[in-house]
């Protein structure tokens, strides 16, 4: 599975140095389902919020990389990201939304999509084989690992007989260049995050199922009109 394409080998040392409290992320927008692998593209130049209820995930692993994409006036730019990506993720009340600004005639209109808010389990959003490409989270509850490994070779977290936990490095992604295989990476057996509030680039899964999806495009922006 790949984030989508890199941009700019002089990216190619970044590497993401976090706390566990901001390890990992909800930040899950509308996926691509395209199995073990996603296809590649180049982001938006607009960035969506995500908030969650709680994210409850299996074989977490993050890592730095780069982002390429445009602008809104369609120059050609780059974001520096942390890569989180989870084996398996359940998602108690997601919330996603972008903002578009300045519509001619129309104004700032932002789409707002809501999924998965339910006490019963089989009920709310589940994902396969997630990556996220995130650049800031905040949690209001906590965030909770399993067996935490902080500081790993990014390169060793897909390899088993490194002591890998998570999904590893997307080979595409090494081979352009746009991640460090010898940088900093984490990695736990499971992790539990609550009350989430997140900024995201881009969102890939192998699948994605949101049960009761609502999508709505609301006139404004802004605080009660955002997800957060």
């Amino acid at each position: 599975m790949q984030s989508q394409v890199r941009g700019g080998t002089r990216w190619k040392r970044f590497a993401v140095v976090m706390v566990p409290s901001v390890a990992a992320t909800a930040a899950i927008g509308v996926a691509l389902a395209q199995g073990a692998l996603a296809a590649s593209f180049s982001v938006s130049g607009q960035e969506f919020k995500v908030t969650a209820d709680e994210l409850n995930g299996t074989k977490f692993t993050q890592y730095g990389a780069v982002d390429s994409g445009y602008t809104l006036t369609g120059e050609k730019t780059a974001h520096a990201v942390a890569v989180s990506s989870f084996d398996t993720a359940r998602i108690n009340n997601l919330c996603q939304s972008v903002v578009t600004p300045d519509i001619p005639f129309v104004g700032t209109i932002t789409l707002r999509l809501t999924a998965g808010k339910s006490s019963d389990e089989d009920q709310q959003v589940h994902a396969g084989k997630l990556f996220m490409d995130v650049s800031d989270l905040n949690t209001t509850g906590y965030a909770k690992f399993g067996n935490i490994d902080i500081g790993v070779a990014a390169k060793d977290t897909g390899d088993p007989k490194a002591g890998g936990k998570g999904i590893g490095l997307n080979p595409d992604e090494v081979q352009k260049k746009q991640t460090n295989p010898y940088g900093f990476a984490q990695q736990a057996d499971t992790a539990q995050l609550v009350g989430v509030q997140s900024t995201a680039w881009a969102t890939t899964a192998g699948t994605f199922t949101l049960p009761k999806l609502h999508m709505a495009l609301v006139k404004g922006s802004g605080k009660g009109v955002e997800c957060y």
